[in-house]
């Protein structure tokens, strides 16, 4: 009985928790059902963009450009910050939202309204004004666009040219600035920061964007970076240009860069080192990952990478060196144009190199230009240190060297060898050309001739090379193929070859074309045929000074990594000297023409022997060159008149090389005797430069040391 009772019990218990159990299971699928149903009513459309949602990664373009030092850590062009209010244009906003934001923008912030143009008031007009704008469409245009004459889209240019003067002019100031940043605002590319101003914003300006940036979608304030120089315009042919946020990446270059992951708007360097190593000077942008839904919504913005600015040149440029090089060229420039007799008043340039023999390194690159002002007919001083590179020149005799060499590499001469310096005479009779140094020499040897500066000592080279049997008013034979042969002598030297610097487009000088005339190749061999430039002959004369290797010219020494704290961040790709060739010719041929070169300055009658700076113990050849000025005049006629270039190639101390130097005068003279020394006059200046600043230097390198040793000693006094 009692066993039937304890079953009977059981079995209703069962069911009762079952029972609770399924009303449980009931009351949270209900609650379930409600919540989905509440998500999918409430935020279902939001929940479905997500879903169908796409990323896109965009870049952030404001990152800072790379640093530029001199060689002594000088910073010379760096990033200046300034204030900066972009706008970020989304793939579906409308151009009435855009107009918007403008006027609302418009309303904060001043803007310049001198770079609208015209059709961006008639857009302005339609777009502001799309009754009157529908009134300029007449039925007759509707129907050749029902007809099939015209597109539908041809329609709002024929709005573009109905709109008249008087419509536009309706266009009031305060629109105008809306307009401006309208603009702008269209420069952009979808999801690509656009800047809107970056030039005199002001505190207040700044803050109040940043406090409304939530009534001004797109819109976003950051810190834009442009280019300073330090020193001034020391250089700035050299640094070359970079592109503004406005211009973008110039139409030539847009493929090209795209290709590399650019944007259309990035900033690049578009010439001289800022292009050369665009690369390095770039760094990596910030990325930022943009996710949109299908109708180009932004639903939210996710940073990537916060980016780092471009990698930081080490020069080899000294730029305190620099401008005293500089100013010695301003200096004698414009002494030498004050002349009374006026014979140098088509002296308008003047150009320095100056190299480490041993190393390529340069040192200097100066080039001045003077202009004279239209309005105030004021001369003015430019930057044209490019000319060095890219201008080229008849050099002289400065090409003396690379003569004898070549006449002991072809074996028509030896050292020692003496030759007969007499004026040549080719052609026959009265018709003869008379070809001769500035006075006969007689019988003179190789170091004679570099002193002295001997042009038919030259004249017989180049002849013998040729192959030609010269007799005195006879015809002269010269087989063309006698100038390629002559050339190649002197290209081991660096003449009439790129040098190989690291910038763009230099100048390999000018060959001359005509080989007919046989008196071509005798002037060829005394620098007064082919033309050269400035750092070409620098080059030349470093491979004289070290020995015969012709050295790589190198304007950046090092690439360093970007240093956010004090000094300079580590070496990532130190430039090693390179040596493009080795001259074939012997170490004692090389050693000869420096003897001749060292006579040039201290022989009794070398022709730079008026230096001042022998106890820098220098070596070099001076070179005069006939040269043509071609003056424009104001109604456009051209005239011509003969000048003289005053040139000069040299190098310090000649038993161990330190600098090498090319100095170039072109047009300085149209008479020897009036700017004869200029050249030299520069050259002397230079090494003095050089020399006084490195003893200025060492001087005050061992006052420092003084200084820290009083200073250990005083503290160890101070501890006893």
């Amino acid at each position: 009985m009692t066993n039937q009772k304890q079953k009977k019990k059981k079995k209703n218990y069962v069911p009762s928790r079952l029972n609770l159990l399924f009303f449980a299971v009931f009351l949270l699928f209900s609650a379930l059902i409600l919540r989905l149903g509440f998500v999918q009513i409430v935020f279902g459309e939001d929940y479905r963009k997500e879903v169908d949602r796409t990323e896109n990664v965009t870049v952030n373009t404001l990152v800072p450009r790379g640093k530029i030092y001199d060689r002594n850590g000088n910073v010379v062009v760096d990033n200046t910050p300034l204030n900066a209010i972009t706008y970020t244009r989304m793939q579906s906003t409308s151009s009435k939202e855009q107009l918007e934001v403008a006027k609302k923008l418009s309303e904060i912030i001043t803007m310049d309204t001198e770079k609208i143009q015209e059709r961006d008031k008639k857009d302005y007009w339609i777009l502001t004004r799309p009754e009157e704008a529908a009134k300029l469409i007449t039925d007759k245009d509707r129907k050749k666009v029902a007809d099939g004459d015209i597109e539908e889209s041809d329609l709002y240019d024929l709005q573009l040219d109905r709109i008249t003067k008087e419509q536009l002019d309706e266009i009031t100031e305060e629109e105008k600035e809306v307009l401006a940043i309208f603009r702008e605002f269209n420069k952009g590319y979808a999801l690509t920061p656009q800047i809107v101003k970056n030039q005199n914003v002001t505190a207040k300006e700044f803050a109040m964007v940043s406090e409304m940036l939530t009534d001004l979608p797109g819109v976003d304030i950051t810190t834009d970076f442009i280019r300073s120089y330090a020193y001034g315009s020391t250089l700035d042919s050299v640094f070359g240009k970079v592109s503004t946020s406005e211009s973008g990446i110039p139409s030539e270059k847009i493929d090209e860069f795209l290709a590399r992951g650019y944007s259309r708007n990035d900033r690049i360097g578009t010439s001289q080192l800022e292009a050369q190593y665009e690369n390095v000077l770039q760094g990596q942008k910030a990325r930022v990952r943009n996710v949109t839904d299908t109708g180009g919504n932004l639903l939210r913005q996710e940073k990537v990478y916060d980016g780092q600015r471009g990698k930081d040149l080490i020069l080899s440029i000294d730029m305190e060196f620099q401008q005293k090089v500089e100013e010695v060229l301003i200096e004698e420039m414009l002494q030498t144009r004050a002349t009374p007799s006026a014979k140098a008043r088509f002296l308008d340039r003047a150009f320095v190199v100056v190299m480490n023999p041993k190393t390529g390194e340069v040192l200097s690159l100066a080039g001045k230009q003077l202009i004279r002002d239209e309005e105030d007919g004021q001369l003015k001083i430019y930057d044209n240190a490019l000319g060095a590179i890219q201008e080229a020149y008849e050099p002289g005799s400065t090409v003396k060297g690379a003569s004898v060499l070549a006449g002991f590499q072809h074996g028509v001469i030896q050292p020692g060898s003496y030759l007969y310096d007499a004026p040549v005479y080719i052609g026959r009779g009265n018709d003869a050309l008379k070809k001769a140094s500035y006075t006969n020499m007689g019988s003179i040897n190789d170091l004679t001739a570099l002193e002295r500066s001997s042009n038919v000592y030259m004249f017989r080279i180049a002849m013998a090379i040729a192959g030609a049997n010269y007799q005195p008013r006879q015809p002269l034979f010269i087989p063309p193929a006698a100038y390629d042969t002559f050339r190649s002598y002197l290209a081991q030297f660096g003449l009439g070859v790129e040098t190989g610097i690291d910038l763009p487009r230099e100048s390999s000088g000018v060959e001359g074309t005509d080989t007919s005339i046989p008196g071509l190749l005798l002037d060829l061999s005394i620098g007064q045929y082919d033309t050269y430039t400035t750092l070409q002959l620098a080059q030349y004369v470093s491979t004289i000074a070290n020995g015969g290797y012709r050295m790589q010219p190198q304007l950046v020494k090092e690439i360093r990594e970007p240093n956010n704290g004090e000094g300079l961040g580590r070496v990532v790709e130190p430039f090693e000297p390179k040596v493009l060739n080795r001259v074939d010719m012997t170490d004692s041929q090389v050693k000869r023409v420096q003897d001749g070169f060292i006579r040039v300055y201290h022989g009794t009658r070398g022709t730079a022997k008026s230096s001042k700076m022998k106890e820098y113990k220098p070596a070099g050849k001076s070179g005069t060159a006939q040269s043509r000025y071609i003056e424009t005049l104001p109604n456009g006629e051209k005239r011509s008149y003969e000048t003289l270039n005053f040139n000069l190639v040299g190098y310090a101390p000649y038993d161990d090389p330190e600098i090498a130097f090319a100095i170039m005068v072109p047009y300085a003279s149209t008479d020897f005797n009036v700017t004869g020394g200029i050249s030299t006059r520069i050259g002397d200046a230079v090494m003095d430069a050089y020399f006084n600043l490195k003893k200025e230097r060492a001087n005050g390198e061992n006052e420092d040391e003084k200084q820290e040793e009083s200073e250990e000693q005083t503290n160890e006094e101070e501890t006893e």
